[in-house]
């Protein structure tokens, strides 16, 4: 199954699809989605709807998981981070692309092991669970790492209904 992961940003998006059956995971691309922070907001939002439409378009992503906002003490950058998570939310589902939610803690937590990893552990993790990826920003690594947490939690889902079946009956 491919699995887009998104990391919100209004300046800096980052997008990483995987491919994800079994237990294993490869790596199929990263990126971001930079906004110029000189265009007026309206625009920065358009830019990033666009290229979220062009990733999607591209990988034909099965899922997306998002990583719910990180809520800090500057009230307008908090607004400002809102408005752009909710394009993030809104092309997938837009798309027909199911979107699910995971907040920070527990993406570090699946990836790294502990809910309080800083970006650099993030980073290292996720070059060696996806050993192909050339990851080069924290915000595509992010990314990665929300579509890992995705593919885990998706797959112990999976194996708790099958577990909980009769012997011989299928999903």
């Amino acid at each position: 199954m491919r699995l887009l992961g998104l990391d919100p940003g209004l300046r800096i998006t980052g997008w990483g699809v995987i491919e994800a059956w079994d237990n294993r995971l490869s790596h199929i691309a990263d990126g971001v989605i930079v906004t110029d922070s000189r265009m007026p907001l309206a625009e920065r939002l358009s830019a990033l709807y666009d290229g979220l439409i062009e990733v999607i378009e591209r990988f034909r992503p099965a899922e997306a998981a998002v990583e719910e906002t990180f809520v800090n003490m500057n009230a307008v950058s908090t607004l400002k981070l809102g408005q752009a998570r909710g394009v993030v939310v809104l092309v997938p589902a837009r798309c027909g692309v199911p979107v699910f939610e995971y907040p920070p803690n527990l993406i570090k937590k699946t990836v790294v092991g502990t809910g309080h990893a800083a970006k650099e552990q993030i980073q290292m993790m996720v070059r060696i669970l996806l050993p192909t990826s050339a990851t080069k920003t924290a915000d595509a690594a992010d990314a990665l790492a929300a579509a890992i947490c995705h593919a885990h939690h998706r797959a112990t889902t999976l194996r708790l209904a099958q577990g909980a079946r009769p012997a011989g009956a299928t999903l």
